[in-house]
């Protein structure tokens, strides 16, 4: 099994050395990640300029991009066949309800699903990331189980791993995408040179987070595994435009 590996935290990050260290016990990886953290990218491709590609000492490629340039560059141009599977990760922090729309971890596995193979997406619930090994433990069973018994649809699945010992976990559980209540308004300060700056604030903590949601599920030390689909079709709406057109 061949799996090609990106992220959003950059090709230096501890998650990502975590998760290949992990992998290439099971399958032969490729690392293809951003050259330096890309969180919040989204699924972005970089079209104003060309991406370059070099290899660091330890292997891993990097590109001046972000993570959607890095699969779609290695699925299209890099590599001499598919890989079997795209892994995006560990990031360092949770992508859960709204995140995924923000997440440059979320997009690198999205296009490797936009391009016709299984993909994951696997993030540490704490910017602390005291146990990436736990995460990296999740992602290899979770790519044995593909390796046994092979999903019979296109799927993208976005895991979401507790920051705790992997003996502590309660288990996995199948979810939904919960909601954030608003973000909190963005802080505003001043440069060196005096110039009004902004920053964006602090996502809005958990909103619809009850039973079935990923909110949940972290909370009480579960694996989150939520199934994703590309299509934003609202399909209930389809006929209420129809008639606000006539």
């Amino acid at each position: 099994m061949r799996i090609l590996l990106s992220n959003d935290d950059g090709y230096f990050a501890p998650g990502l050395t975590c998760l290949a260290e992990a992998l290439s016990a099971i399958a032969d990886i490729i690392v293809v990640a951003p050259e330096r953290d890309r969180s919040g990218a989204s699924n972005s491709l970089t079209l104003d300029r060309p991406l370059n590609l070099h290899k660091a000492h330890n292997g891993f490629y990097y590109v001046n991009g972000t993570p959607t340039d890095c699969v779609h560059l290695a699925v299209t141009g890099m590599l001499d066949t598919l890989p079997d599977m795209v892994v995006s990760g560990i990031n360092a922090g949770a992508n859960m309800g709204d995140d995924t729309i923000y997440s440059g971890t979320i997009a690198a596995a999205t296009e490797g699903f936009l391009l016709g193979i299984p993909s994951l997406a696997v993030s540490l619930t704490s910017v602390s990331g005291e146990n990436f090994s736990t995460a990296a433990r999740v992602a290899v069973d979770t790519v044995q189980r593909f390796k046994d018994n092979k999903f019979n649809e296109p799927i993208l699945l976005n895991i979401n791993v507790p920051d705790v010992a992997y003996e502590q976990l309660q288990g996995i559980e199948v979810t939904r995408l919960g909601r954030r209540h608003k973000a909190e308004a963005v802080v505003k300060s001043q440069s060196p040179r005096g110039e009004t700056v902004y920053w964006v604030g602090a996502a809005g903590l958990a909103q619809d987070a009850g039973e079935g949601t990923d909110f949940f599920a972290i909370q009480h030390n579960r694996v989150s595994l939520t199934p994703l689909q590309i299509d934003l079709t609202r399909y209930g709406q389809l006929d209420a435009v129809k008639q606000w057109l006539k």
